[in-house]
Parts: structure tokens; sequence; C-alpha cells
């Protein structure tokens, strides 16, 4: 396997995975006056990711997009200013396009996706995390499978069922009770039942928090 490093990167700082050799080592959250004197971003990498936490997206079925119509689409479900830059990426295990704005006022992610290189010398464009949670939809071998991720005060939130997608979304919640309250809103709705359930988190939980959710799901898990 590729010496791979996973970056996740906020309005307050950034972390990041890496793993080498079969052995995976994760920082904790860091602000971002340390970006210069982390040393693990000095190093090039066989696969490099950068994730940012923007609530700025959409989902579009791939027989839906078309490329001159992205930001019409991004605007109907999220406020998108004039200058906001609007991209998109496929998502071939969904068949549909992720269109969203990393605009969201900060340059982090930029100055990361610039010093941290491939092996080749090229770099990662930062990509949402919403991306990531559908990455790994398929990894996750329960046929109920809720990923999510919270941070900045935001809860991000892929729930899916075997190949089937259902849902594809953030909330904006300001305390983790508030996530909670989301996550299971959306469940009861797709009348999934948490008790028969794991939910993996690609972000760190608290220990308060991972064991609240302990108290309604099977399993937590942290990837």
């Amino acid at each position: 396997m590729k010496n791979r490093i996973s970056i996740q990167v906020g309005l307050s700082g950034y972390s990041f995975k890496i793993q080498a050799d079969n052995v995976q080592h994760s920082s904790s959250w860091m602000g971002a006056e340390r970006i210069f004197t982390t040393p693990e971003f000095q190093k090039r990498y066989g696969e490099v990711e950068i994730s940012l936490f923007t609530p700025k997206f959409t989902l579009v079925p791939s027989h839906f997009h078309h490329p001159l119509h992205a930001r019409k689409m991004l605007e109907e479900v999220v406020n998108v200013a004039e200058n906001d830059l609007v991209e998109f990426v496929e998502v071939p295990e969904c068949a549909a396009v992720l269109v969203y704005s990393n605009t969201i006022g900060e340059t982090l992610s930029r100055v990361i996706s610039e010093s941290v290189l491939k092996l080749d010398g090229t770099k990662a464009d930062p990509l949402p995390e919403a991306y990531y949670l559908l990455k790994q939809i398929p990894q996750i071998q329960e046929y109920n499978k809720i990923i999510a991720s919270y941070m900045d005060g935001w809860l991000y939130l892929v729930i899916a069922q075997g190949r089937s997608l259902l849902l594809c979304n953030s909330f904006q919640a300001p305390d983790f009770t508030t996530a909670e309250y989301f996550i299971f809103m959306a469940m009861k709705k797709l009348q999934l039942n948490p008790e028969v359930s794991t939910i993996c988190f690609r972000t760190e939980l608290q220990e308060d928090q991972e064991m609240s959710l302990y108290r309604y799901f099977k399993n937590v898990e942290q990837i």
C-alpha cells in the first residue's frame, strides 16, 4: 500500500491521518499557526487527500448534471455569493455528481494543498468532506451505513442501506446535542433503528459524545 496522508481542514484548524507500512498515525486537532512547523507536511506521499468542511454542496444524479448548470443547482439549496467559486466532482459509487463551493472564508486548505505534495510533485485539490463520506460507503460492511462528521458547528451526514443512498446533507448544529437531534430525526424519517445500527464518525469524538451515542446505537466507530 502506498504511504497516504488524509487531511481534514476547517475554519478552526486541521488534523491528519497517515497510513504508512500498514501502520496508521493520527494527529489531534491543531490550529492554523502550526501548519509551517508540522514535520509530516514536509514529506511527500503516494496519496494525498484534503477534505474541507464546507456545507455548500448538493448531490445531483449524473444524468441530471450539466456543467453549465452547476451554479444554478447549488444556488437552489444553499446560499452562494456572486464571487463564490462553484466546482463539481464525480462520485461513481453513487452514480452522481457532487456540486460544491469551497469558498467559506478560509485559505488554510489552499496553503496545505500547495505544501503537501505527492511523490511526483503534484498537488491534491481540496474536496468537500461530504465527498469522502460518500466514498466511505462501500467500505462499510453493515447493511445500515450511517457516516458522519461534526466540525465548526456543522453536522455532515450520509446514510445508505446496502447500495442505496438515502441521504447526503449538512445541518447547522451549534452543539453536539443538536447534531444528535438531526441524526435521530433523519433515521426516524428513514425508518432506521439505531439499536441495530453502527454509526461511523470521520471526525474525532470526545469521550462524552461517544458515550452519548452508545446510549442509542449498537456500536460507534471512528474511521
